[in-house]
């Protein structure tokens, strides 16, 4: 929202915001909306503290605590005489979004927007093995978020014109928002004597709409897509600590991103690697796979970003 006021005003600090130019704002509300109600509520896109990169006229930290991921229910059973097993599926995640964009240069200088994002998940579907290597798991989810605005005005410009631009809906706004995501993941399994190699691929679609706000003039009604690659290596140490075996492991990934979230979030990709150190719990705790330590390195077009936390891995 700030890139484009400052982008699309004119120079004079005392002129008032025109239509059309709060017509491109509310736009850009509405992309960042459904991209931060993505980035803090989908299982598929890991947590973190993102920096923006090479722009001297602006700051944005994002940072996104999450917690949530999917699995499969049970042992593959067979689907008539077809020769395929079936599964059922569940996923779900809920995470917060804080979103800080500091302007350090032009008619904002010194103008802080800020954004909470709060949004929760739950859905599933299942998982159809073609073969012992080969399976296909169509989903189908929905996600509630909520995302507020807070705009902090010390700039001669805005200071002058904060009690328009909150009469339009730009600035200190609220929205309640839904998200229908449909999505298809094909992925192949292989074992070398027991090393776990997984390769898998997510397109995702993301529909979302708003259905409350703080103004008539915040409207959200996005359509974004991501498609997720991944290669997974799963590795036993052979090693106890605890009386557990030590298995290490990781993933690349990249994400490539369409429509509003792509938008909303100035980069057409995001790749993360991420590294992985746990303690094997299969069958000697309930449903718990294994327990560790994980970390990741995110980097995109014109952001970087990092996450650790807790490895967990359930096996339903």
């Amino acid at each position: 929202m700030g890139l484009i006021l400052a982008g699309q005003l004119p120079l004079s600090a005392w002129a008032q915001i025109t239509p059309s130019q709060a017509d491109q704002i509310r736009s850009a509300i509405a992309n960042r909306v459904e991209a931060e109600t993505i980035l803090g509520g989908d299982y598929g896109l890991g947590g973190g503290t993102y920096k923006s990169t090479g722009n001297s006229n602006h700051t944005t930290e994002i940072s996104i605590s999450k917690f949530g991921g999917s699995g499969d229910v049970g042992d593959p059973q067979p689907l008539g005489d077809l020769g395929i097993g079936w599964q059922p599926r569940l996923q779900g995640s809920m995470g917060y979004v804080d979103a800080k964009n500091d302007f350090n240069a032009g008619l904002l200088k010194n103008d802080r927007s800020e954004s909470r994002t709060f949004a929760i998940q739950f859905g599933g579907g299942a998982r159809f093995w073609l073969n012992e290597n080969l399976s296909v798991a169509p989903t189908f989810m929905g996600m509630y978020g909520h995302t507020s605005n807070e705009y902090t005005a010390r700039s001669a410009f805005m200071t002058a014109n904060l009690p328009q631009a909150r009469q339009l809906g730009l600035v200190d706004w609220n929205a309640s928002t839904w998200t229908l995501r449909p999505a298809l993941d094909l992925q192949y399994v292989c074992t070398w004597d027991r090393t776990i190699f997984t390769l898998s691929s997510d397109p995702t679609y993301y529909h979302t709409k708003s259905f409350g706000s703080s103004s008539p003039n915040v409207s959200i009604n996005g359509n974004s897509r991501t498609w997720a690659n991944k290669f997974d290596v799963d590795v036993p140490l052979g090693g106890q600590l605890y009386d557990h075996e030590l298995r290490t492991g990781g993933y690349l990934s990249r994400t490539q991103l369409y429509g509003d979230i792509k938008s909303g979030l100035n980069t057409g990709y995001l790749n993360e690697v991420h590294g992985r150190l746990v303690l094997d719990f299969l069958s000697q705790l309930w449903k718990v796979q294994w327990i560790g330590i994980g970390g990741s390195y995110f980097w995109a077009g014109n952001f970087t970003g990092w996450s650790a936390g807790a490895d967990v891995s359930f096996r339903f």
